[in-house]
């Protein structure tokens, strides 16, 4: 329980419903106890909570290769952080509240390069993703040394088979191993480029889904 020190226009000490009193240095104060806000719970703070969940657990899958693909837009944040904030705002589907990522609209990788043209995945071989792309060096700031960068993300085990420095452009095509518990669960399939020095990339593309064999 608070007292007010020297009557109603002394000094108040302790609390007071939600006014908090005291002295420092001589100087009396009051200030306003702020509200709790321990585990918000309204219908806006749970649909956050779980959009934020989903994009948690595909990024976490996806690390290595986003990596790679956000570096130019780490200013002042972290690659983690520019990607989280991209799927959060452009790609999360759903009716609250139940959402899931909408994975064409998922860039894992973003930049000005020349991204991959009638790119193309086959999954009929046990163990593997055959991915195919069309060789555009001839345009634009595409170079037939620009190297593929592969992604086989699992929604079901929540991890994910890349290659960040793959076969190159001008070659058309690579292929990526997959472990033998991949057998029947469904992937999502993602492409881009990066420059054979590391310094650009290309937006990622999205190729669709398939069942592993």
């Amino acid at each position: 329980m608070g007292k007010i020190a020297q009557g109603i226009l002394g000094g108040l000490s302790g609390k007071v419903g939600n006014v908090i009193g005291g002295s420092w240095k001589g100087i009396d104060y009051l200030r306003i106890k702020p509200a709790s806000v321990a585990n918000p719970r309204t219908a806006g703070q749970v649909n956050q909570r779980n959009k934020f969940t989903v994009t948690l657990e595909f990024l976490q899958a996806v690390k290595p290769f986003i990596k790679q693909g956000y570096k130019k837009l780490a200013v002042k944040r972290t690659e983690f952080n520019a990607a989280m904030s991209y799927i959060l705002n452009n790609a999360i589907s759903g009716v609250e509240p139940n959402f899931e990522v909408f994975y064409p609209d998922a860039l894992v990788s973003r930049g000005g390069l020349a991204a991959p043209i009638n790119g193309a995945v086959d999954l009929t071989t046990p163990g593997e993703v055959s991915f195919t792309w069309d060789d555009n060096s001839t345009g634009g700031n595409a170079y037939g040394t620009d190297k593929a960068m592969l992604l086989v993300y699992n929604p079901a085990k929540k991890e994910a088979v890349s290659i960040l420095d793959g076969a190159t452009r001008a070659t058309g095509s690579d292929n990526v191993a997959l472990p033998s518990v991949y057998a029947g669960d469904d992937v999502e399939l993602f492409m881009a480029f990066i420059t054979a020095d590391g310094s650009q990339v290309s937006n990622s593309v999205y190729l669709g889904s398939g069942t592993a064999q």
